[in-house]
């Protein structure tokens, strides 16, 4: 069996919307699951730059589906060790739920494999 690792990853500015309604971080934080495939996510890395706490959203297909909470001026590791598969035809995205007016920056790393 053939795998791929995936990495949605990168720094970026975020201003929050409320902690109601998650928005999306960036169009790189965008994931199409191919038919056919299947995709496990292994681990979440995030770091927070404001001085509020933020939480960071796994989106599958627009519904939520993990979320991660990250302290102010703080960070988070999350071993996910294959927690559940993802079928081919998914959109994996990722989401920001900050209080309304809230800035910073985020550190995102979501780590994946597909077989």
């Amino acid at each position: 069996m053939i795998t791929k690792n995936l990495f949605l990853q990168g720094v970026f500015p975020f201003e929050g919307a409320g902690l109601e309604k998650p928005v999306p971080i960036h169009r790189e934080l965008a994931h199409f699951v191919p038919d056919g495939i299947i995709n496990q996510t292994l681990y979440f890395r995030g770091g927070n730059s404001s001085s509020e706490l933020v939480t960071v959203v796994l989106m599958r297909d627009g519904v939520p589906m993990r979320y991660f909470p990250i302290g102010a001026k703080s960070d988070v590791h999350v071993p996910l060790r294959v927690v559940e598969d993802i079928e081919g035809g998914s959109v994996i995205e990722v989401f920001l739920l900050a209080a309304d007016g809230v800035a910073g920056y985020v550190v995102i790393d979501l780590g994946m494999v597909e077989h």
